[in-house]
């Protein structure tokens, strides 16, 4: 770990989530291990863990300062829970991954079925990658990531740096702020306990978030206390996912395209403090649900968005995940170089998700500091887009060996899921007198009713 790179990411996090206060005091870092990449994850990870714990700090008046320790938060951004009595489910589909096309390189997303369907309906079904690698080779890669797009799927050319900063998408995204903030209308000052041990007990959180990113910020609300719903589509699966990420949350299942379950939304809303959502940007407005009438049905609510290639722009509305983000802003081209690897090489863990997940987590706990002290709602913006234009700010300067895993790692308790058993990490970060523990495992969905 670089601390000159990690205080840079600390003071640009803090001026995002504090615009018009002074910075806070870096955290006290511990056990400096840093993961071998071209750009500082490992930093990436220690400041926004330590911003959102921070963050808990602030909401709560403690007088204690946080640590971090760096190389488990490292851990966190590649798993914190390990199945013990069967191996860990796939993380990728059999298609999924990069390909050579005839002037360049291309990622295929094809995790979900309906992504995979898109493909196919451009590529045509191949019996194994090696049939389906010698399809993308035949194609110039920005006309068939443009026709996947256009057929529902999700694909992104591998473009450098420079490549991207020329974009329209790239242009519009260095000119937003790593976290939007936008007025909000006042309400009712509430009357939150905020116990120090477990602050956000009694707060409602509605989860409308999916795969790894919004997850995460939800999973650290959980964490300490929230009582997190989250509303999964009918028939939506994530098997790879569902212990790592569902930790402390109920799920609840409502098909949002009939107008009972749009209704039923309605009226969880109305009784949430906090929404998170990781639609995409025109996603919610198209069931209504804008931001002035979220706020008109849950006064004072702090809404917190997550879109992937950001809030402008061409592609505001294109699919996007944090593999693809890192293929189309210059991670992996970098990644490549600083290796010297002949394939695009993006970064040891998907760190765009996770410290974006955090950076949201914390972005909720200042809004439900504002509605505190100031008794009006808040609204912020992210996106995985913006994070990596930070990240690619801060590359490594120096070598470093990586991370390792030590005895004493995982909480002494074994978690028990419907699926098995396995251990979990400890929490990364410390502030005294406050635990970050989860008072369930993870579940499947529609294991609860869409109730709080």
């Amino acid at each position: 770990m670089d601390r000159l790179l990690a205080q840079s990411l600390w003071q640009e996090m803090n001026t995002a989530l504090y615009p018009d206060t002074l910075p806070r005091a870096v955290p006290l870092w511990q056990e400096p291990q840093g993961y071998a990449s071209a750009f500082a994850v490992s930093e990436l990870a220690a400041t926004s863990m330590g911003l959102a714990t921070q963050a808990v700090a602030e909401l709560i008046v403690s007088p204690h300062p946080v640590s971090v320790n760096v190389r488990l938060a490292s851990r966190w951004f590649s798993s914190s829970f390990k199945p013990l009595n069967r191996p860990p489910a796939e993380l990728w589909d059999a298609f999924a991954g990069d390909y050579a096309g005839a002037d360049g390189w291309i990622r295929l997303h094809t995790n979900a079925p309906h992504h995979r369907a898109a493909m196919e309906a451009v590529l045509g079904k191949s019996d194994h990658r090696e049939q389906l690698a010698e399809r993308v080779a035949q194609w110039r890669v920005e006309e068939l990531e443009q026709l996947i797009v256009e057929a529902g799927g999700c694909a992104a050319v591998m473009r450098s740096a420079e490549e991207w900063q020329r974009h329209p998408q790239g242009q519009a995204v260095q000119q937003e702020a790593l976290i939007q903030w936008h007025p909000a209308p006042a309400a009712k000052k509430p009357h939150w306990l905020l116990p120090p041990a477990r602050p956000l007990l009694g707060i409602k959180v509605l989860d409308l978030t999916r795969i790894i990113a919004g997850p995460v910020a939800t999973r650290f609300l959980a964490g300490l206390g929230a009582e997190v719903l989250r509303i999964d589509p009918p028939g939506w699966q994530e098997p790879s996912l569902d212990e790592e990420i569902t930790c402390g949350k109920r799920r609840a299942v409502l098909d949002l395209k009939r107008s009972e379950g749009l209704q039923h939304l309605r009226q969880l809303l109305a009784q949430a403090d906090v929404l998170v959502h990781g639609y995409r940007a025109d996603a919610l407005e198209r069931l209504g649900l804008d931001a002035e009438e979220r706020q008109r049905i849950a006064p004072g609510l702090v809404d917190i968005s997550l879109n992937a290639w950001g809030w402008n722009g061409p592609w505001r509305n294109r699919r996007g995940f944090d593999s693809l983000v890192q293929m189309g802003c210059g991670i992996a081209e970098a990644g490549m170089h600083w290796s010297g690897n002949p394939r695009p090489t993006p970064l040891p863990v998907q760190a765009l998700d996770h410290a974006t997940g955090y950076l949201m987590a914390a972005a909720a706990l200042q809004g439900l500091r504002q509605r505190q002290i100031h008794g009006h709602g808040s609204r912020a913006q992210l996106s995985l887009a913006r994070t990596a234009h930070l990240l690619i700010q801060h590359p490594s300067v120096t070598p470093a060996s990586g991370i390792t895993a030590k005895a004493g790692d995982a909480l002494t308790a074994l978690e028990l899921t419907p699926w098995g058993i396995g251990e979990r990490l400890h929490a990364a970060t410390h502030l005294p007198g406050t635990a970050q523990i989860f008072s369930r495992p993870g579940s499947l969905p529609g294991s609860s009713n869409a109730q709080w």
